[in-house]
């Protein structure tokens, strides 16, 4: 439970990132879901991810909604920026916190609920204007906090725990992700940690909307027979299109892969995603291809994971606003405030 403290103690043999930190320094509090959840497999692999990447706890700012998923937050990076919105209201926040200090990495926590029904809006808009940002949607297709009603992503066709069939069309976010212009599109599942951790690392260190969908069995409500999001539908309908890895800039490019044909995205701070293809002919920088493959693995019952789509030239919000660079927190009163020749040539230019 939260109010239990973890251990202070580190075995001084742990392994440390090239900071000096243990994964152990990544972690947050002691989850309070249910045991067996998908969603503190999610939380390791944000820990995991952030340990690989060197990256400084604080410079990162976290941020949720309302939900199962959008308690995790406090299950990971304790030493970080945090905030946990309203219901639905993650993205409009993070868009503001942004705006204000592009110097920290944002991460977006939310669920199906969160982001495919009252946060529907605000999740089309963070996507379309490319905030800067994370964007991990933990999908299980049920209310848990609710004792499991259908949500938005719910198949049609799939039946709840007590039996009944769902018969409203589910909500693709990921098809949604690729139309509204996100220029990173992925989708996992939290019992793939092999494939989960680098599409994070890589979410993470892409400039623009990445977007992440986790397939994220709720084990209380939505993990039997007739479920298609049960961690046995899921691993038996996977497609995987690409095996994915993420070299920094500043490491030493030293890999090994199995046979197969290898494609790199260098992205715009010099990190490079290596992929192999195993879908053939894939192509995750063909936006239109993505669309069309996705759209057909779904009419083949498929559930495609991976690398979706990318844009290694991506711009974010602040490259179409034309934003300063320095946080708004630390500009001086001479730089907030204009002098009447400046405005002066504003209202000119307006007339």
């Amino acid at each position: 439970m939260t109010y239990i403290a973890k251990p202070e103690f580190h075995h001084p043999s742990l392994r440390t990132n090239a900071l000096g930190f243990t994964r152990r320094d990544y972690e947050g509090k002691v989850s309070t879901l249910c045991a067996g959840c998908g969603h503190d497999s999610i939380s390791a692999a944000v820990v995991q991810a952030c340990f690989e990447i060197d990256l400084e706890p604080h410079r990162l700012a976290k941020l949720s909604g309302i939900g199962c998923s959008s308690k995790t937050p406090d299950y990971f990076l304790g030493a970080s920026h945090g905030f946990n919105t309203v219901h639905g209201r993650m993205p409009s926040v993070l868009t503001g916190a942004n705006l204000a200090n592009r110097d920290l990495i944002y991460l977006g926590v939310s669920g199906d609920g969160d982001s495919a029904s009252i946060g529907l809006g605000q999740f089309a808009h963070a996507m379309r204007r490319g905030v800067n940002m994370a964007y991990i949607v933990e999908n299980n297709g049920v209310y848990g906090l609710t004792k499991g009603q259908f949500s938005a992503t719910a198949d049609k066709g799939s039946k709840s725990k007590k039996g009944v069939v769902n018969s409203d069309s589910g909500i693709d976010l990921v098809a949604l992700a690729l139309q509204l212009g996100a220029t990173f599109v992925a989708r996992s599942f939290s019992g793939d940690k092999d494939q989960l951790v680098p599409l994070i690392k890589a979410a993470l260190t892409h400039k623009g909307a990445a977007f992440i969908d986790v397939l994220s069995p709720c084990i209380a409500f939505n993990n039997h027979k007739g479920s298609t999001k049960s961690f046995d539908w899921v691993r038996e309908h996977n497609e995987a299109v690409n095996k994915l890895d993420v070299l920094m800039a500043r490491m030493a490019i030293k890999a090994s892969y199995e046979p197969g044909s290898l494609t790199e995205v260098t992205q715009h701070d010099g990190s490079t995603l290596l992929l192999r293809k195993i879908a053939e002919d894939y192509d995750p920088t063909d936006h239109v291809g993505a669309i069309n493959y996705l759209q057909q693995a779904h009419a083949a019952g498929e559930i495609v994971t991976g690398l979706l789509y990318v844009d290694p030239e991506a711009e974010d919000l602040h490259d179409a606003l034309g934003t300063v660079k320095k946080p708004l927190n630390a500009l001086s009163d001479a730089e907030l405030v204009p002098s009447a020749a400046a405005l002066d040539k504003v209202n000119a230019a307006l007339r």
